[in-house]
C-alpha cells in the first residue's frame, strides 16, 4: 500500500516513522518545509516531496498515484486539504483540528467512493473510539465525559506548558465556545470555564476547563450528558483567560504606529517562542474517559485511563506518540479491510464497528500507549 503523509511535523513524522515499520507500507511525506523534511530523509523507508499544501492543487499533485492519504496538517487549512484529497479520490485518514463542520464533506467523499476518517487523534479520536465501543456494550449510555491534556514534565514559569502540534490550534482551544450536552441539549460555555481540580496519580493536581473537543459526537451520539475538558497544571486557564478577556486573541486588526495588526498575530509571535519544546524537555500525556449507563438491568460506570511519557528511546514527544498511533491504528483498520465504511466517518463510528476497537486499542498497547480500564457498580 502506497501511503503519502501530509505534512512533517512532530506528529507528522512519528506517524510516518510508525508506517513505515510496517513490512506492507510505503510511505512518502509532503511538506513545504525543507528543514521539516530533511529529518526524514536519514530514512531510507521513507520517501519525501516537497509541496506546498495551503494551496489544494499541490495536494491534488502529492497525492496522485497513492493508495491512502494521513492529513497531518494546522488545524487552519485542515478542511480545505481533506476536502482536496476526497475530490482526488483516496482513502484519507486525518487528525486535523479544523473548526469548519465536516459533514459537508460526507456526500462527496461517497460520490468519490472514499473511506474518509477524521479526528483520528488521541482527543478527539481514541475518546470518540471508546464512546462509540461502549454503546455497542451497553443498553442506554447516560453519562459521557474526557478529561485530557498534555502537558511538560517540568513545569516553568510562567505558563508551565508547551506545545507539542501546532500552536495556533491551542490558542484555538481557549476562544472557540465549548459546546456541551446538558439533559439532551446543547448548551454553550466560555472556553476556560468550569475550571475544577483533577487528582491524577503520579501526576498530582491538575485543573480540567470546558472545551469545545466533542465536535461529530454532538451529532452522532444520543448520550443526554457529555463534556470534554482539558487538563493543565493549575493557574494556566487564568492566564489564558486575562490574555484573551484584554484582547490579545482578537483576529481583528488595531492600529499601532499607523500599521493595521492582528492581535493574535502578535501573540502568536511571543508566545509560540515560549511554548516550544526545547532539546531535552519531556512531556506526558494524561486522559481519563469515563462512560455510564445500563447492562442487564445494573447501573455501571466504564474508566478508561492514561498516562503516557516520552518515548526515551525514540525522543518522540508523548502528545506525537498517543495522537500519531491512533491515527496509524485507523490506517491498519483500513488496510486491514476491517473498516470499509464509504463516506465521512468520526472514530465513534469505528468504535461502533465489530473488531475495530479491539484493533486499535491492540495496536496502540503495542506500543506502550495502554489505556487501564475498569468498571464500577453504581447501584
Amino acid at each position: 500500500m502506497r501511503i503519502i503523509v501530509l505534512g512533517a511535523g512532530r506528529v507528522g513524522r512519528v506517524i510516518a516513522r510508525d508506517l513505515a515499520g510496517e513490512e506492507n507500507f510505503r510511505v512518502t511525506v509532503a511538506d513545504v518545509s525543507r528543514e521539516a523534511l530533511a529529518v526524514l530523509e536519514q530514512s531510507a523507508a521513507i520517501a519525501t516531496v516537497r509541496a506546498d499544501l495551503e494551496r489544494p492543487d499541490e495536494v491534488a499533485r502529492a497525492v496522485a498515484g497513492h493508495d491512502l492519504v494521513v492529513g497531518a496538517v494546522p488545524g487552519p487549512i485542515g478542511y480545505q486539504t481533506l476536502r482536496a484529497v476526497i475530490e482526488a479520490g483516496i482513502d484519507v485518514v486525518d487528525i486535523s483540528f479544523f473548526e469548519e463542520d465536516p459533514f459537508p464533506l460526507d456526500e462527496l467523499a461517497r460520490e468519490r467512493d472514499v473511506i474518509a476518517v477524521m479526528d483520528c487523534g488521541i482527543a478527539p479520536g481514541a475518546s470518540n473510539l471508546i464512546l462509540g465501543y461502549q454503546e455497542t456494550q451497553f443498553e442506554k449510555v447516560d453519562r459521557f465525559s474526557c478529561m485530557v491534556g498534555g502537558l511538560p514534565t517540568v513545569r516553568h514559569w510562567p505558563f508551565e506548558y508547551r506545545a507539542v502540534f501546532s500552536p495556533i490550534d491551542v490558542i484555538a482551544e481557549y476562544t472557540r465556545p465549548a459546546r456541551i450536552v446538558v439533559g439532551g441539549e446543547v448548551v454553550v460555555h466560555p472556553a476556560l470555564s468550569d475550571v475544577e481540580p483533577v487528582d491524577v496519580p503520579g501526576v498530582g493536581t491538575l485543573e480540567a476547563f470546558v472545551s469545545d473537543g466533542l465536535r461529530t459526537l454532538l451529532g452522532t451520539s444520543s448520550v443526554p450528558t457529555m463534556v470534554e475538558k482539558t487538563l493543565r497544571y493549575p493557574g494556566h486557564a487564568e492566564r489564558m483567560r486575562m490574555l484573551r478577556e484584554v484582547g490579545f486573541f482578537d483576529e481583528t486588526p488595531v492600529d499601532v504606529g499607523g500599521v493595521a495588526v492582528r492581535p493574535i498575530d502578535l501573540t502568536a509571535r511571543l508566545l509560540f517562542p515560549a511554548w516550544q519544546m526545547r532539546d531535552g524537555d519531556e512531556d506526558l500525556t494524561v486522559m481519563r474517559v469515563e462512560v455510564e449507563g445500563r447492562r442487564d438491568g445494573q447501573r455501571i460506570l466504564v474508566r478508561y485511563d492514561l498516562l503516557d511519557r516520552l518515548d526515551p528511546v525514540t525522543g518522540a514527544t508523548s502528545m506525537a506518540r498517543t495522537t500519531g498511533y491512533t491515527c496509524t491504528a485507523g490506517v491498519k483498520a483500513i488496510a486491514s479491510k476491517l473498516y470499509t465504511e464509504r463516506g465521512l466517518s468520526p472514530p465513534e463510528y469505528l468504535g461502533r464497528t465489530p473488531g475495530v476497537f479491539e484493533l486499535m486499542m491492540g495496536h496502540l498497547a503495542e506500543r506502550d500507549v495502554c489505556f487501564r480500564s475498569g468498571e464500577t457498580m453504581l447501584d
